[in-house]
Parts: structure tokens; sequence; C-alpha cells
């Protein structure tokens, strides 16, 4: 009985990592435009404040896209533990 709840925990476990694989990879999904939209949402505010239009607005857009690139590339560097994909 016991070999029994040790594949049901193990199948568990493996169901888990699945599910959160997929999220972690549906979150890249929604990284970009956030980070892209933020950043030209802020410099959009700064150009209707300062009168610097269209500057601002290009630079913080140019931040946007390297936060977006910077969060995929720590995604791509996370440690998983070191386990080969499952086929």
């Amino acid at each position: 009985m016991s070999n029994d709840d040790d594949k049901s925990e193990a199948a568990e476990e493996r169901k888990r990592q699945q599910l959160q694989s997929v999220l972690e990879a549906s979150s890249i999904g929604w990284m970009f435009p956030i980070a892209i939209g933020t950043g030209a949402l802020i410099g959009w505010g700064l150009d209707k404040a300062f009168g610097t239009k269209p500057w601002l607005t290009w630079i913080f857009l140019g931040f946007g896209v390297a936060a977006a690139f910077l969060n995929l590339f720590r995604m791509g560097l996370r440690d998983d533990g070191g386990s080969p994909p499952e086929s």
C-alpha cells in the first residue's frame, strides 16, 4: 500500500510542476505588454507634465522594452532544480 501512495504522491508532484511551468510560460505573454505599456504611459505622462513631447515617451518606452527583456532573461536563468524535462 505504501508503494501506491508513493506513486500517487509522485504523480501529484509531477502535475503540480507541469501546472507551474504552464503558468510561468503564460506569464511571459503578459510580461512584455505590461512592461512596455507601463514605460510608455509613464513617458507620456511626463511629456504632458513637462511639455517635452515626444522625447520622454520614447525614452520610457525604451526602458519598458529593456525591463521586459530583463525579466525574460531572469526567468531563463531561474534555477528549476536542475532536473531535465520529462517526456
